[in-house]
């Protein structure tokens, strides 16, 4: 499978490195397809694993990861164009946190929304299915827990979305629910 990754930080470069560990080829995007982070990642990761720009990766992916900061992610997907995810499941890891220099983090959105609805709106020809938004990228991929993995948690509209997405998390070694 190919799979566009949209985001160079922890969590984004963790699950594209499980995504390759399980044989697929990833394609992560950044602002600057040379850039610094992007390149060294896909050097590190080998054949399999390519750098560009936002918009390459959208377009390359049949499945697509939407993994930024929140204060980002409006202008991560107006970069990958909309266009280039319609049809396509996207994997909305974000969380939709406003962070504030000596302050905790504190929710973007009220009680009557979410940052998985929000995202659907950015992108209406999509079919994004929220998960591992509830657990940190040391976790991701193969997670080591006592007792076992918990279950990840899934959510969308699309069942043939959150179908494809259930497989994805059980083959990095997580039961799912709906």
């Amino acid at each position: 499978m190919e799979v566009g990754v949209l985001g160079t930080g922890d969590v984004g470069r963790a699950l594209a490195t499980g995504f390759i560990s399980r044989g697929h080829d990833v394609k992560m995007g950044s602002r600057d397809a040379r850039g610094e982070a992007v390149t060294a990642w896909a050097k590190e990761n080998g054949k399999r694993a390519s750098a560009g720009t936002f918009a390459d990766a959208a377009k390359f992916g049949e499945v697509v990861v939407l993994a930024t900061l929140w204060s980002a992610t409006k202008s991560v997907i107006d970069l990958a164009g909309a266009k280039n995810l319609a049809g396509k499941a996207v994997l909305d890891v974000t969380n939709p946190l406003v962070m504030e220099e000596g302050k905790p983090p504190r929710l973007a959105l009220g009680h009557t929304d979410s940052g998985g609805e929000q995202v659907q709106r950015w992108l209406p020809g999509a079919k994004v299915v929220k998960v591992y938004n509830t657990v940190g990228y040391a976790h991701m991929i193969d997670p080591k827990f006592t007792g076992g993995p918990p279950d990840m948690f899934i959510c969308g509209d699309d069942p043939a979305a959150k179908k494809k997405v259930g497989e994805i998390c059980q083959s990095f070694g997580w039961p799912t629910i709906d």
